[in-house]
């Protein structure tokens, strides 16, 4: 349960296990934010384009209804399953909860639904390989900024050289991987290093 919302509640929703695909046609977005936001929403039923632009547009509304900034990400970027703009999205709503809770434990202390787990499973999945990185939550195993720039370089590993950031000092970490992410992704910066409270530096 989180924020008082049973997701038991939920309209039967099949599992999410790739993110690119299972997102496109929205029913399973707006189904994460309704856990994130606990409120419900409707959405389309039928299996056409029209009806995945329909519920990706409602998701992006919703996002953008929750101050998620959203830069150069259309619904049909998301039902085309553009892997650039999805990992945008997906980049997006994590750095806006995090700011939400001010990376404080809250949301670990939270138990956790089987979406979210599902979300937490894709970050961890694709970032094991990375020294450094153990993704458990969505807010102290990312306050170094390891966590950032590993998935960064896991879909772009041609943009820098991780084991090099990985030897800087953590606020160093935190503004490459902002600034390459509003560079890169047109993720507009949420936050500035200075703001993420972090261990010392590994």
């Amino acid at each position: 349960m989180l924020m008082g919302y049973d997701m038991e509640e939920l309209n039967d929703i099949p599992p999410i296990n790739d993110f690119i695909d299972d997102l496109q046609d929205g029913t399973r977005l707006l189904s994460l934010l309704e856990v994130l936001t606990g409120k419900q929403y409707k959405r389309e039923r039928g299996t056409m384009r029209v009806h995945q632009l329909n519920n990706v547009n409602k998701a992006l509304q919703i996002l953008e209804q929750n101050n998620v900034k959203l830069v150069n990400i259309s619904s049909n970027d998301i039902v085309d399953g553009n892997p650039k703009l999805m990992l945008g999205l997906v980049w997006s709503i994590i750095l806006h909860w995090q700011v939400q809770y001010h990376l404080k434990d809250l949301m670990a202390e939270l138990q956790l639904t089987n979406l979210e787990k599902t979300l937490l499973a894709w970050c961890r999945q694709n970032t094991l390989s990375y020294s450094g990185v153990d993704v458990r939550n969505f807010t102290t195993c990312w306050s170094d900024g390891l966590a950032f720039n590993a998935l960064l370089h896991h879909f772009r590993p041609d943009l820098f050289d991780y084991a090099n950031i990985a030897r800087r000092h953590p606020n160093a970490r935190l503004d490459h991987a902002f600034r390459l992410a509003q560079e890169q992704f047109g993720i507009e910066r949420l936050l500035d290093a200075e703001d993420v409270k972090h261990p010392s530096p590994r």
